[in-house]
Protein backbone atom coordinates (compact mmCIF):
# COMPACT_ATOMS: atom_id res chain seq x y z
CA UNK A 1 0.00 0.00 0.00
CA UNK A 2 1.14 3.53 -0.77
CA UNK A 3 2.30 5.62 2.15
CA UNK A 4 0.01 8.52 3.04
CA UNK A 5 0.84 12.12 3.93
CA UNK A 6 -0.95 14.86 5.83
CA UNK A 7 -0.12 18.59 5.61
CA UNK A 8 -1.10 21.26 8.12
CA UNK A 9 -0.57 24.83 6.94
CA UNK A 10 -0.19 27.93 9.09
CA UNK A 11 -0.25 31.51 7.80
CA UNK A 12 -0.78 33.26 4.51
CA UNK A 13 -1.68 32.29 0.95
CA UNK A 14 2.00 32.04 0.07
CA UNK A 15 2.23 29.25 2.63
CA UNK A 16 -0.93 27.64 1.26
CA UNK A 17 0.68 27.74 -2.16
CA UNK A 18 3.89 26.23 -0.80
CA UNK A 19 1.87 23.43 0.79
CA UNK A 20 0.35 22.56 -2.57
CA UNK A 21 3.86 22.44 -4.02
CA UNK A 22 4.89 20.09 -1.22
CA UNK A 23 1.83 17.93 -1.84
CA UNK A 24 2.52 17.77 -5.58
CA UNK A 25 6.10 16.65 -4.89
CA UNK A 26 5.04 13.93 -2.46
CA UNK A 27 2.36 12.66 -4.84
CA UNK A 28 4.99 12.51 -7.61
CA UNK A 29 7.04 10.25 -5.32
CA UNK A 30 4.15 7.81 -4.92
CA UNK A 31 2.54 9.00 -1.68
CA UNK A 32 -1.20 9.56 -1.27
CA UNK A 33 -2.77 12.54 0.46
CA UNK A 34 -5.06 12.05 3.44
CA UNK A 35 -7.18 14.46 5.46
CA UNK A 36 -6.88 12.27 8.57
CA UNK A 37 -3.63 12.75 10.48
CA UNK A 38 -4.17 9.38 12.20
CA UNK A 39 -3.82 7.63 8.81
CA UNK A 40 -0.64 9.45 7.83
CA UNK A 41 2.81 7.95 7.45
CA UNK A 42 4.22 11.43 6.82
CA UNK A 43 3.06 14.63 8.55
CA UNK A 44 4.26 18.00 7.26
CA UNK A 45 3.82 21.19 9.27
CA UNK A 46 4.28 24.24 7.03
CA UNK A 47 4.83 27.08 9.47
CA UNK A 48 4.40 30.83 9.67
CA UNK A 49 6.29 33.27 11.89
CA UNK A 50 4.12 36.31 11.21
CA UNK A 51 1.08 35.44 13.27
CA UNK A 52 0.90 35.85 17.02
CA UNK A 53 2.33 32.99 19.13
CA UNK A 54 3.39 31.09 16.00
CA UNK A 55 6.14 29.22 17.85
CA UNK A 56 3.79 28.25 20.70
CA UNK A 57 1.31 26.84 18.19
CA UNK A 58 4.02 24.88 16.40
CA UNK A 59 5.40 23.24 19.52
CA UNK A 60 1.87 22.55 20.71
CA UNK A 61 1.18 20.61 17.52
CA UNK A 62 4.53 18.84 17.76
CA UNK A 63 3.68 17.79 21.30
CA UNK A 64 0.42 16.25 20.08
CA UNK A 65 2.23 14.48 17.25
CA UNK A 66 4.74 12.94 19.65
CA UNK A 67 2.11 10.58 21.03
CA UNK A 68 1.10 9.65 17.47
CA UNK A 69 4.73 8.93 16.62
CA UNK A 70 5.00 6.67 19.65
CA UNK A 71 2.00 4.67 18.43
CA UNK A 72 3.31 4.58 14.84
CA UNK A 73 7.08 3.95 14.90
CA UNK A 74 7.41 4.50 11.15
CA UNK A 75 5.79 7.96 11.20
CA UNK A 76 7.94 10.78 9.80
CA UNK A 77 7.36 14.41 10.76
CA UNK A 78 8.72 17.30 8.70
CA UNK A 79 8.65 20.96 9.74
CA UNK A 80 9.17 23.69 7.16
CA UNK A 81 8.25 27.22 6.16
CA UNK A 82 8.99 30.62 7.63
CA UNK A 83 9.32 29.65 11.29
CA UNK A 84 11.60 26.77 10.35
CA UNK A 85 13.73 29.18 8.31
CA UNK A 86 14.07 31.38 11.40
CA UNK A 87 14.27 28.79 14.20
CA UNK A 88 16.46 26.27 12.36
CA UNK A 89 18.19 23.86 14.76
CA UNK A 90 16.06 24.97 17.71
CA UNK A 91 13.22 22.83 16.37
CA UNK A 92 15.25 19.63 16.45
CA UNK A 93 16.60 20.55 19.87
CA UNK A 94 13.08 20.86 21.28
CA UNK A 95 11.40 18.09 19.29
CA UNK A 96 13.71 15.15 18.68
CA UNK A 97 10.88 13.16 17.05
CA UNK A 98 11.00 15.46 13.99
CA UNK A 99 12.63 13.75 11.00
CA UNK A 100 13.32 16.75 8.75
CA UNK A 101 13.47 20.55 8.95
CA UNK A 102 13.42 22.65 5.78
CA UNK A 103 13.09 26.34 4.96
CA UNK A 104 11.21 28.54 2.52
CA UNK A 105 13.64 28.04 -0.36
CA UNK A 106 13.53 24.26 -0.71
CA UNK A 107 9.91 23.16 -0.33
CA UNK A 108 10.40 21.08 -3.47
CA UNK A 109 12.84 18.78 -1.61
CA UNK A 110 10.67 17.49 1.24
CA UNK A 111 10.46 13.98 -0.17
CA UNK A 112 14.22 13.74 -0.67
CA UNK A 113 14.91 15.03 2.84
CA UNK A 114 12.57 12.47 4.38
CA UNK A 115 14.18 9.69 2.33
CA UNK A 116 17.58 10.88 3.51
CA UNK A 117 16.49 10.88 7.14
CA UNK A 118 15.21 7.33 6.78
CA UNK A 119 18.46 6.17 5.21
CA UNK A 120 20.82 7.75 7.74
CA UNK A 121 18.64 6.96 10.73
CA UNK A 122 18.62 10.44 12.26
CA UNK A 123 16.96 13.84 11.65
CA UNK A 124 18.16 16.06 8.81
CA UNK A 125 17.97 19.82 8.32
CA UNK A 126 18.37 21.83 5.12
CA UNK A 127 17.97 25.60 5.31
CA UNK A 128 18.98 27.55 2.20
CA UNK A 129 19.59 31.30 2.32
CA UNK A 130 18.53 31.66 -1.32
CA UNK A 131 16.78 29.26 -3.72
CA UNK A 132 19.09 26.68 -5.26
CA UNK A 133 17.90 27.70 -8.75
CA UNK A 134 15.14 29.58 -10.54
CA UNK A 135 13.01 26.45 -10.62
CA UNK A 136 12.90 26.47 -6.83
CA UNK A 137 12.24 30.19 -6.66
CA UNK A 138 9.51 30.21 -9.29
CA UNK A 139 7.67 26.90 -9.33
CA UNK A 140 4.84 26.05 -11.66
CA UNK A 141 1.41 27.15 -10.56
CA UNK A 142 -0.53 24.90 -8.21
CA UNK A 143 -4.25 24.54 -7.77
CA UNK A 144 -5.68 26.44 -4.82
CA UNK A 145 -7.02 23.11 -3.58
CA UNK A 146 -7.11 19.88 -5.60
CA UNK A 147 -10.89 19.69 -5.25
CA UNK A 148 -11.22 23.21 -6.71
CA UNK A 149 -9.64 22.57 -10.07
CA UNK A 150 -11.11 25.73 -11.59
CA UNK A 151 -8.83 28.00 -9.50
CA UNK A 152 -5.06 28.30 -9.34
CA UNK A 153 -2.41 30.40 -7.63
CA UNK A 154 0.39 31.82 -9.74
CA UNK A 155 3.49 33.09 -7.93
CA UNK A 156 4.74 36.18 -9.76
CA UNK A 157 7.25 37.27 -7.16
CA UNK A 158 8.99 35.95 -4.05
CA UNK A 159 10.73 37.79 -1.22
CA UNK A 160 10.40 41.42 -0.16
CA UNK A 161 12.57 44.57 -0.32
CA UNK A 162 10.53 46.55 2.22
CA UNK A 163 11.72 47.13 5.79
CA UNK A 164 8.53 47.22 7.87
CA UNK A 165 9.56 47.33 11.52
CA UNK A 166 7.31 44.48 12.61
CA UNK A 167 7.87 42.03 9.76
CA UNK A 168 10.31 39.12 9.38
CA UNK A 169 9.39 38.27 5.80
CA UNK A 170 12.56 39.79 4.24
CA UNK A 171 14.73 37.68 6.53
CA UNK A 172 12.88 34.40 5.94
CA UNK A 173 11.82 34.85 2.31
CA UNK A 174 14.82 36.84 1.07
CA UNK A 175 15.00 39.82 -1.28
CA UNK A 176 12.41 40.54 -3.92
CA UNK A 177 12.65 38.47 -7.10
CA UNK A 178 10.20 38.74 -9.98
CA UNK A 179 9.39 35.93 -12.36
CA UNK A 180 9.89 36.60 -16.09
CA UNK A 181 6.84 38.13 -17.73
CA UNK A 182 6.59 35.69 -20.63
CA UNK A 183 6.77 32.63 -18.38
CA UNK A 184 3.85 33.91 -16.34
CA UNK A 185 1.63 34.51 -19.36
CA UNK A 186 2.56 31.12 -20.82
CA UNK A 187 1.70 29.44 -17.54
CA UNK A 188 -1.71 31.09 -17.30
CA UNK A 189 -2.42 30.04 -20.89
CA UNK A 190 -1.55 26.46 -19.96
CA UNK A 191 -3.79 26.65 -16.90
CA UNK A 192 -6.69 27.92 -19.00
CA UNK A 193 -6.15 25.11 -21.49
CA UNK A 194 -6.68 22.54 -18.73
CA UNK A 195 -9.88 24.19 -17.49
CA UNK A 196 -8.78 26.78 -14.97
CA UNK A 197 -11.03 29.84 -15.06
CA UNK A 198 -9.73 31.81 -12.05
CA UNK A 199 -6.15 32.73 -11.17
CA UNK A 200 -4.76 34.60 -8.19
CA UNK A 201 -1.42 36.34 -8.67
CA UNK A 202 0.69 35.95 -5.54
CA UNK A 203 3.58 37.93 -4.12
CA UNK A 204 4.68 39.59 -0.91
CA UNK A 205 4.23 42.95 -2.66
CA UNK A 206 2.65 42.17 -6.01
CA UNK A 207 2.37 45.70 -7.33
CA UNK A 208 6.13 46.17 -7.19
CA UNK A 209 6.43 43.29 -9.65
CA UNK A 210 9.16 43.82 -12.24
CA UNK A 211 11.29 46.38 -10.41
CA UNK A 212 14.15 43.91 -10.08
CA UNK A 213 14.09 42.75 -13.70
CA UNK A 214 16.62 44.19 -16.13
CA UNK A 215 15.42 46.18 -19.13
CA UNK A 216 17.07 47.79 -22.12
CA UNK A 217 15.97 51.22 -23.22
CA UNK A 218 16.22 52.85 -26.61
CA UNK A 219 19.75 53.20 -28.01
CA UNK A 220 21.43 52.59 -24.65
CA UNK A 221 22.47 48.88 -24.68
CA UNK A 222 23.25 48.76 -20.97
CA UNK A 223 20.78 46.72 -18.88
CA UNK A 224 19.15 48.69 -16.10
CA UNK A 225 17.13 47.59 -13.13
CA UNK A 226 13.53 48.62 -13.64
CA UNK A 227 13.51 50.48 -10.32
CA UNK A 228 16.36 52.68 -11.58
CA UNK A 229 14.31 53.49 -14.63
CA UNK A 230 11.33 54.40 -12.49
CA UNK A 231 13.50 56.74 -10.46
CA UNK A 232 14.91 58.53 -13.50
CA UNK A 233 13.31 57.51 -16.75
CA UNK A 234 15.79 59.34 -18.98
CA UNK A 235 19.51 59.15 -19.65
CA UNK A 236 22.20 59.23 -22.36
CA UNK A 237 20.83 59.96 -25.82
CA UNK A 238 17.68 61.59 -24.49
CA UNK A 239 15.72 58.37 -25.01
CA UNK A 240 12.82 57.87 -22.63
CA UNK A 241 10.89 54.64 -22.27
CA UNK A 242 8.52 53.24 -19.70
CA UNK A 243 10.11 50.14 -18.17
CA UNK A 244 8.58 46.80 -19.06
CA UNK A 245 7.19 44.71 -17.62
CA UNK A 246 5.18 46.24 -14.80
CA UNK A 247 2.33 44.88 -12.74
CA UNK A 248 -0.29 46.77 -14.72
CA UNK A 249 0.94 45.16 -17.94
CA UNK A 250 0.82 41.74 -16.29
CA UNK A 251 -2.78 42.27 -15.19
CA UNK A 252 -3.78 43.18 -18.72
CA UNK A 253 -1.91 40.26 -20.29
CA UNK A 254 -3.19 37.64 -17.86
CA UNK A 255 -6.69 39.07 -18.04
CA UNK A 256 -6.68 38.70 -21.83
CA UNK A 257 -5.94 34.96 -21.78
CA UNK A 258 -8.77 33.06 -23.43
CA UNK A 259 -10.72 30.98 -20.91
CA UNK A 260 -9.77 33.03 -17.84
CA UNK A 261 -12.88 34.58 -16.29
CA UNK A 262 -11.48 35.98 -13.04
CA UNK A 263 -8.12 37.45 -12.06
CA UNK A 264 -7.29 38.33 -8.45
CA UNK A 265 -4.06 39.36 -6.75
CA UNK A 266 -2.64 39.65 -3.27
CA UNK A 267 -1.16 41.50 -1.57
CA UNK A 268 -0.34 45.00 -2.84
CA UNK A 269 1.46 47.70 -0.86
CA UNK A 270 -0.28 51.10 -0.61
CA UNK A 271 2.89 53.02 -1.44
CA UNK A 272 3.17 51.13 -4.74
CA UNK A 273 -0.47 51.36 -5.83
CA UNK A 274 0.18 53.34 -9.02
CA UNK A 275 -2.37 54.98 -11.32
CA UNK A 276 -1.53 52.55 -14.12
CA UNK A 277 -2.39 49.60 -11.88
CA UNK A 278 -5.74 51.14 -10.99
CA UNK A 279 -6.36 51.80 -14.70
CA UNK A 280 -5.53 48.20 -15.60
CA UNK A 281 -7.96 46.95 -12.96
CA UNK A 282 -10.69 49.23 -14.29
CA UNK A 283 -10.11 48.48 -17.96
CA UNK A 284 -9.59 44.70 -17.81
CA UNK A 285 -13.01 43.00 -17.49
CA UNK A 286 -11.62 39.78 -16.04
CA UNK A 287 -9.83 41.53 -13.14
CA UNK A 288 -12.18 41.26 -10.17
CA UNK A 289 -13.54 44.28 -8.36
CA UNK A 290 -11.62 43.37 -5.23
CA UNK A 291 -8.68 45.09 -3.53
CA UNK A 292 -6.89 44.08 -0.35
CA UNK A 293 -5.01 47.20 0.73
CA UNK A 294 -3.26 46.85 4.12
CA UNK A 295 -3.57 49.95 6.30
CA UNK A 296 -1.85 48.66 9.49
CA UNK A 297 -2.45 51.96 11.32
CA UNK A 298 -4.27 55.24 10.78
CA UNK A 299 -1.73 57.24 12.77
CA UNK A 300 1.03 58.93 10.77
CA UNK A 301 3.33 58.72 13.78
CA UNK A 302 2.81 54.96 14.07
CA UNK A 303 3.06 54.45 10.31
CA UNK A 304 6.43 56.21 10.37
CA UNK A 305 7.59 54.00 13.26
CA UNK A 306 6.39 50.98 11.29
CA UNK A 307 8.37 52.21 8.25
CA UNK A 308 5.37 51.81 5.98
CA UNK A 309 6.28 54.58 3.54
CA UNK A 310 2.94 56.41 3.37
CA UNK A 311 0.68 58.64 5.47
CA UNK A 312 -2.97 58.06 6.32
CA UNK A 313 -3.92 60.91 3.98
CA UNK A 314 -1.97 59.40 1.10
CA UNK A 315 -3.51 56.00 1.78
CA UNK A 316 -7.03 57.41 1.66
CA UNK A 317 -6.22 59.33 -1.53
CA UNK A 318 -5.14 56.17 -3.31
CA UNK A 319 -8.14 54.29 -2.00
CA UNK A 320 -10.40 57.06 -3.29
CA UNK A 321 -8.68 56.93 -6.69
CA UNK A 322 -9.30 53.18 -6.88
CA UNK A 323 -12.96 53.49 -5.94
CA UNK A 324 -13.50 56.33 -8.40
CA UNK A 325 -12.07 54.27 -11.25
CA UNK A 326 -13.53 50.86 -10.37
CA UNK A 327 -17.28 50.80 -9.75
CA UNK A 328 -18.49 48.37 -7.08
CA UNK A 329 -14.98 47.84 -5.69
CA UNK A 330 -14.81 45.75 -2.50
CA UNK A 331 -11.92 46.70 -0.23
CA UNK A 332 -10.42 44.75 2.66
CA UNK A 333 -7.43 45.58 4.82
CA UNK A 334 -5.03 44.57 7.61
CA UNK A 335 -4.74 46.50 10.88
CA UNK A 336 -2.29 45.96 13.74
CA UNK A 337 -3.47 46.90 17.23
CA UNK A 338 -0.97 47.78 19.95
CA UNK A 339 2.16 48.52 17.96
CA UNK A 340 4.85 49.73 20.43
CA UNK A 341 4.21 53.33 21.44
CA UNK A 342 0.63 53.40 20.13
CA UNK A 343 -1.21 55.98 22.25
CA UNK A 344 -4.92 56.48 22.74
CA UNK A 345 -4.77 59.33 20.22
CA UNK A 346 -2.96 57.09 17.71
CA UNK A 347 -5.61 54.42 18.05
CA UNK A 348 -8.43 56.96 17.76
CA UNK A 349 -6.91 58.10 14.48
CA UNK A 350 -6.91 54.47 13.30
CA UNK A 351 -10.60 54.23 14.11
CA UNK A 352 -11.23 57.45 12.18
CA UNK A 353 -9.43 56.18 9.08
CA UNK A 354 -11.14 52.78 9.25
CA UNK A 355 -14.52 54.50 9.53
CA UNK A 356 -13.73 56.79 6.59
CA UNK A 357 -12.45 53.91 4.45
CA UNK A 358 -15.65 51.89 4.98
CA UNK A 359 -14.11 48.46 4.53
CA UNK A 360 -15.89 45.31 3.37
CA UNK A 361 -13.80 43.39 5.89
CA UNK A 362 -10.51 43.46 7.74
CA UNK A 363 -7.93 41.15 9.22
CA UNK A 364 -7.19 42.62 12.63
CA UNK A 365 -4.08 41.56 14.52
CA UNK A 366 -2.72 42.13 17.99
CA UNK A 367 0.93 43.19 17.80
CA UNK A 368 3.27 40.32 18.53
CA UNK A 369 7.03 40.96 18.68
CA UNK A 370 9.01 38.85 16.23
CA UNK A 371 12.66 38.24 17.06
CA UNK A 372 15.00 40.01 14.66
CA UNK A 373 12.66 42.93 13.90
CA UNK A 374 13.06 46.55 14.99
CA UNK A 375 9.69 46.52 16.73
CA UNK A 376 10.76 43.64 18.98
CA UNK A 377 13.48 45.88 20.42
CA UNK A 378 11.00 48.61 21.43
CA UNK A 379 10.32 46.85 24.73
CA UNK A 380 9.94 50.01 26.78
CA UNK A 381 7.11 51.14 24.49
CA UNK A 382 5.07 47.92 24.56
CA UNK A 383 1.36 48.57 25.14
CA UNK A 384 -0.26 46.77 28.13
CA UNK A 385 -2.24 43.66 27.19
CA UNK A 386 -5.47 44.90 28.75
CA UNK A 387 -5.28 48.14 26.74
CA UNK A 388 -4.68 46.21 23.52
CA UNK A 389 -7.61 43.88 24.23
CA UNK A 390 -10.00 46.79 24.71
CA UNK A 391 -8.80 48.50 21.54
CA UNK A 392 -9.05 45.27 19.56
CA UNK A 393 -12.70 44.83 20.54
CA UNK A 394 -13.53 48.42 19.54
CA UNK A 395 -11.83 47.97 16.17
CA UNK A 396 -13.52 44.65 15.46
CA UNK A 397 -16.92 46.11 16.28
CA UNK A 398 -16.32 49.03 13.91
CA UNK A 399 -15.15 46.73 11.09
CA UNK A 400 -18.10 44.37 11.54
CA UNK A 401 -20.59 47.26 11.38
CA UNK A 402 -18.94 48.56 8.22
CA UNK A 403 -18.94 45.10 6.63
CA UNK A 404 -22.60 44.63 7.53
CA UNK A 405 -23.53 47.92 5.86
CA UNK A 406 -21.53 47.09 2.74
CA UNK A 407 -23.07 43.63 2.46
CA UNK A 408 -26.58 44.83 3.26
CA UNK A 409 -26.32 47.25 0.33
CA UNK A 410 -26.03 44.24 -1.97
CA UNK A 411 -29.42 42.80 -0.98
CA UNK A 412 -31.69 42.79 -4.04
CA UNK A 413 -28.79 42.61 -6.49
CA UNK A 414 -27.88 39.74 -8.78
CA UNK A 415 -24.32 38.53 -8.23
CA UNK A 416 -22.19 36.20 -10.31
CA UNK A 417 -21.02 33.40 -7.99
CA UNK A 418 -18.60 30.58 -8.66
CA UNK A 419 -19.51 27.42 -6.77
CA UNK A 420 -16.91 26.27 -4.23
CA UNK A 421 -18.92 23.38 -2.84
CA UNK A 422 -21.70 22.35 -0.49
CA UNK A 423 -22.34 24.37 2.65
CA UNK A 424 -20.96 22.73 5.78
CA UNK A 425 -24.17 23.44 7.67
CA UNK A 426 -26.78 22.46 5.06
CA UNK A 427 -26.21 19.89 2.28
CA UNK A 428 -29.01 21.53 0.28
CA UNK A 429 -27.12 24.84 0.13
CA UNK A 430 -24.15 25.73 -2.06
CA UNK A 431 -21.33 28.07 -1.10
CA UNK A 432 -19.51 30.25 -3.58
CA UNK A 433 -17.64 33.51 -4.14
CA UNK A 434 -18.72 36.65 -5.92
CA UNK A 435 -16.39 38.71 -8.08
CA UNK A 436 -15.77 40.86 -5.02
CA UNK A 437 -14.55 37.78 -3.13
CA UNK A 438 -17.59 37.69 -0.86
CA UNK A 439 -18.81 34.36 0.48
CA UNK A 440 -22.37 33.66 -0.65
CA UNK A 441 -24.69 30.79 0.32
CA UNK A 442 -27.53 29.88 -2.05
CA UNK A 443 -29.89 27.04 -2.96
CA UNK A 444 -28.34 24.26 -5.00
CA UNK A 445 -31.36 23.41 -7.10
CA UNK A 446 -32.43 19.91 -8.22
CA UNK A 447 -29.31 19.13 -10.29
CA UNK A 448 -25.90 18.44 -8.66
CA UNK A 449 -23.54 21.35 -9.28
CA UNK A 450 -19.79 20.89 -9.56
CA UNK A 451 -17.23 23.28 -8.04
CA UNK A 452 -16.19 25.83 -10.63
CA UNK A 453 -19.70 26.23 -12.04
CA UNK A 454 -20.84 29.83 -12.38
CA UNK A 455 -24.31 30.80 -11.21
CA UNK A 456 -26.36 33.98 -10.98
CA UNK A 457 -27.58 34.57 -7.44
CA UNK A 458 -30.20 37.02 -6.23
CA UNK A 459 -29.00 38.27 -2.83
CA UNK A 460 -31.83 38.14 -0.30
CA UNK A 461 -30.03 38.71 3.02
CA UNK A 462 -26.61 39.56 4.37
CA UNK A 463 -24.42 39.33 7.44
CA UNK A 464 -21.06 40.95 8.12
CA UNK A 465 -19.15 37.96 6.75
CA UNK A 466 -21.43 36.47 4.09
CA UNK A 467 -24.32 36.92 1.69
CA UNK A 468 -27.30 34.61 1.16
CA UNK A 469 -29.63 34.23 -1.78
CA UNK A 470 -31.26 32.14 -4.46
CA UNK A 471 -30.24 31.14 -7.95
CA UNK A 472 -31.84 32.90 -10.91
CA UNK A 473 -31.55 32.18 -14.66
CA UNK A 474 -27.94 31.76 -15.71
CA UNK A 475 -25.62 34.52 -16.80
CA UNK A 476 -24.53 34.35 -20.42
CA UNK A 477 -21.62 31.94 -20.78
CA UNK A 478 -22.07 30.29 -17.39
Amino acid sequence: MARKFFIRTFGCQMNEHDSERIAAGLVAEGLERTSDVEEADVVVLNTCCIRENADTKLYGHLGQLKSLAERKPGLQIAVGGCLAQKERGAILARASHVAAVFGTHNVDRVGQLLDGARRVGHPVMEILEVPADDGAAFPSAQLVRPELAYAAWVTIQVGCDNSCAYCVVPSVRGPERSRPFGQLVDEVQALAARGTTEVTLLGQNVNSYGRDLTVQLGRDPRPRRAEEVLAGGRWAGGVERRPEPLFADLLRAVGAVDGIRRVRFTSPHPKDLRPETIAAMAETPTVCEQLHLPLQSGSDRVLAAMRRGYTAERYLERLADARAAIPDLAVTTDVIVGFPGESDDDFDRTLEVVAEAGYDGAYTFIFSPRAGTRAAEMVEEFVPDEVIAARFDRLKDLVDRSAQRRNQARVGRIEEAVVEGISRRDPGILSGRTRQGKLVHFDGGPVPVQPGTYRSVLVTSAGPHHLAGATVPRLRGS
